[in-house]
């Protein structure tokens, strides 16, 4: 491949399976997430609705692969996705983003053709620090236009296509590559990994909150290196290269020392907040953080889009001797796609040195 990005680091691709209660919205970090109990943040795709019907999130599940690599149509609502932090021969930084977003509209078996209960949603973006552009797919389940299959291992939504190649692991979920385009951008990647894939949370069941039932089912793969193509113009990159939650921040951080940090806050109407997380050192164990073992506080503020968001953030986790201070590559890194929110990569430093992606919503 022709202009390649010469090295990068991909927060992973996850799946988050969820199951919420009202304005029902997805996200997640790196190949599979579900979740039960409260929104958090706005609808996808507008639909709404309570939860009676769909399967409830135990903890103690066992999560088997290949098999959850693919779809949970019991579940209402999950999304697989990458965020990439990626860097040309010439040092100059970008972020990557893919993401596919499913929801059911009613419990049940699964219906064929247009009476397809599943709505499909996909995101995608590439930023550098004086641009950011995202595209926006919409889908109807049970046409091809847009599924996930678990063995082999195919997400795609019309022409933006996710696979694993022919000796992918179902453990590593790894060599996969993955393509997308929008108006004056699009990236060919591909992800390679040695090591085996992460279990968030506890055996891959995540708490969003200390009361009620908000969860997930989590799992992500962390160690992923990327190389591939950028566009941007029509030109490849020129050198080689819960009902009361209001929304949440997430952060995937790579330290330089090879060890990954996922953590959440969770924002309450309240003004409380809820904090998760996981640290996953170079041997791929995940140890996870408490509630109070993280102190995640915005420090500068950003007007973005009309609204003014949190773009720096000091991050402590006192048990790791970990104290950074994280800045965003763009500020300006809005995804104004039907559900909006804020999503790019950012660079951190104090007692720890590295890169990472950012994720904001409810703003």
């Amino acid at each position: 491949m022709d202009n390649p990005i010469e090295r990068g680091l991909a927060a992973g691709l996850a799946t988050n399976i969820a199951r919420y209660n009202r304005r029902d919205f997805v996200r997640g970090t790196m190949l599979l997430a579900l979740s039960s109990g409260s929104s958090v943040a706005q609808g996808f795709a507008g639909l709404g609705g309570g939860v009676e019907g769909f399967a409830a999130l135990v903890p103690g599940t066992v999560l088997t692969f290949p098999a959850d690599h693919g779809p949970h149509p019991e579940y209402r609502i999950e999304w697989w996705y990458v965020t990439a932090n990626l860097q040309d021969s010439a040092g100059t930084p970008y972020g990557a983003q893919w993401t596919l977003f499913r929801q059911a509209m009613t419990p049940g078996p699964q219906k064929t053709g247009w009476a397809n209960q599943q709505i499909w949603m996909g995101h995608a973006a590439v930023t550098r620090a004086d641009l950011h552009r995202y595209s926006e797919r919409f889908a109807r389940g049970g046409i091809g236009v847009s599924d996930v299959e678990a063995k082999p291992f195919h997400a795609w939504i019309d022409a933006w296509d996710m696979h694993g190649l022919d000796q992918m692991s179902a453990t590593t979920i790894a060599p996969i590559e993955f393509s997308a385009s929008g108006e004056n951008f699009g990236y060919e990647l591909r992800l390679d990994a040695e090591r085996p894939l992460v279990l968030q949370g506890d055996a891959g069941y995540m708490r969003n909150s200390d009361r009620g039932e908000e969860a997930s089912y989590y799992f992500s793969q962390p160690f992923f290196k990327a190389t591939g193509l950028i566009m941007l113009d029509e030109k490849p990159v020129s050198q080689k290269l819960a009902s009361d939650e209001s929304g949440w921040d997430w952060f995937a951080l790579h330290l330089n020392s090879g060890d990954k940090v996922m953590l959440y806050r969770f924002r309450h109407s309240d003004g409380q907040k809820y904090f998760a997380g996981n640290w996953i050192d170079v041997e791929a164990r995940s140890h996870s953080l408490a509630h109070g073992s993280v102190l995640i506080t915005p420090t500068v503020q950003t007007k973005v889009s009309g609204r003014e968001l949190p773009t720096e953030w000091s991050i402590e986790i006192p048990e790791r001797k970990l104290k950074i201070k994280c800045v965003s590559l763009n500020p300006q890194s809005w995804m104004g796609t039907s559900i909006p929110y804020w999503e790019g990569p950012i660079r951190f430093h104090g007692s720890h040195d590295g890169v990472g992606y950012l994720e904001m919503t409810g703003y």
